[in-house]
């Protein structure tokens, strides 16, 4: 890390999680200095979890900051990640992490060293981050993934927010590459990142990601993918209580979020009112470069959910400012089964249509069992269309013929 000591403020958010104790030590046993890190851990616990007491082994290290929330107290990721940032100490640099990682020798030296190489090529302010690949706690380190993760554009959901999907990137890559979007499992960068761009308390989950990617770009940090796999990510939340899953009003939290997504991007030319304004204050977009800055670069338009075929093909950004934006639609509708009475479907049709009634999409199924997962129809709406009012599906019976329809509002 040089002779200076830079240090590190370590971010973590654990809910309920037998995998912290293990993550703290892989990160400390494979950290080049681990005196220099800082760690602070949002430890969002129940008395009744057997591997509640194993955080203790940490309690005397004066390295570590355990703030303990009982897990009736817990709000939300964002409000605990919050929580969090207020223990920033102007270390000089931050990691963001999950609770379930593992690392590889010597990670927090590779990490500096990305971030100054890059600073070298004229970027002031690098912001390493990624869904970074995968392990698997009953099959490890035998079942880590052997290549480094990127981001890719997957789809805009129904409410407005953007979800990314992990691809593998080559082994060739012999530098960061520009990165889109932001994990919140994995980013490293300066440590006044901390107080630039502060995690909104007022988020739920759905819409972290993507707002703090155009945040952080708005703010002059310019993102990367790591070349070479740093750490390593469990995906399957297999054994872990969700905060949702104790939480009854967890949904109504992810509305408002969604709401403050749609306020401060815009998406379907949702306007910020200057009261709305205001009230993200401190989490709000920078200054540095502009909303319509970030669209071009990541080649993705919110007010029209609009995409670059240099985005949809994700290509390396940024694209070129001639590039055109074309709308994109992509949802899966699950359907109770239940609901279609019959016995003998031969057919189905699925319209999408706006408010109007006016078709935008049609797909037919010819076998009725290919829409049958389980105990659910999955259908996959996927097309150059503006975002649909309405889905409709019209099963065709050979006994009733065009019997049943069902609608359902987006």
């Amino acid at each position: 890390m040089g002779k200076n000591k830079e240090t590190v403020f370590i971010q973590i958010a654990s809910y309920r999680d037998p995998e912290l104790v293990p993550t703290l030590t892989s990160l400390l046993e494979n950290a080049k200095y681990p005196e220099r890190l800082h760690i602070c851990i949002a430890f969002q616990y129940s008395e009744d979890d057997a591997f509640t007491k194993d955080i203790e082994i940490f309690s005397e290290d004066k390295n570590i900051t355990i703030l303990r929330i009982p897990y009736k107290e817990a709000i939300s990721a964002c409000w605990a990640r919050n929580k969090i940032q207020k223990e920033y100490k102007g270390e000089t640099y931050t990691l963001q992490l999950d609770s379930h990682h593992r690392f590889v020798p010597n990670w927090d030296e590779e990490c500096i060293k990305m971030f100054k190489d890059l600073q070298k090529k004229g970027y002031k302010k690098p912001l390493l981050t990624s869904y970074i690949p995968a392990y698997h706690p009953d099959n490890d380190p035998k079942g880590r993934a052997l290549e480094p993760w990127g981001m890719s554009f997957d789809r805009f959901t129904p409410e407005g927010i953007v979800f990314f999907l992990p691809y593998h990137m080559t082994k060739e890559q012999n530098e960061p590459v520009p990165a889109r979007f932001f994990s919140a499992h994995f980013a490293f960068t300066l440590g006044q990142h901390c107080k630039e761009v502060p995690h909104d308390p007022k988020f739920y989950f759905h819409g972290e990601e993507i707002t703090l990617a155009v945040r952080s770009y708005t703010h002059g940090y310019d993102l990367f993918h790591p070349n070479k796999i740093l750490a390593y990510h469990e995906y399957t939340r297999n054994g872990r209580t969700k905060q949702w899953d104790d939480d009854p009003t967890w949904v109504n939290k992810n509305n408002v979020t969604h709401s403050r997504v749609r306020q401060l991007l815009g998406v379907d030319a949702e306007i910020c009112t200057p009261c709305n304004k205001k009230s993200f204050d401190k989490f709000g977009l920078g200054e540095v470069r502009t909303l319509k800055d970030y669209e071009s670069y990541a080649g993705i338009r919110f007010s029209d959910r609009s995409l670059t075929e240099h985005c949809t093909s994700n290509k390396v950004p940024p694209g070129k400012p001639e590039d055109k934006f074309i709308p994109k639609f992509k949802h899966f509708i699950h359907i109770n089964k239940d609901l279609f009475k019959k016995e003998d479907y031969t057919f189905a049709a699925v319209i999408g249509q706006d408010f109007k009634n006016k078709e935008l999409y049609r797909k037919d199924y010819h076998t009725f069992n290919d829409m049958i997962k389980g105990d659910k129809l999955e259908l996959l709406i996927e097309a150059n269309i503006e975002k649909p009012y309405k889905v409709i599906v019209w099963a065709y019976s050979k006994k009733d013929e065009w019997s049943e329809i069902q609608e359902f509002i987006l």
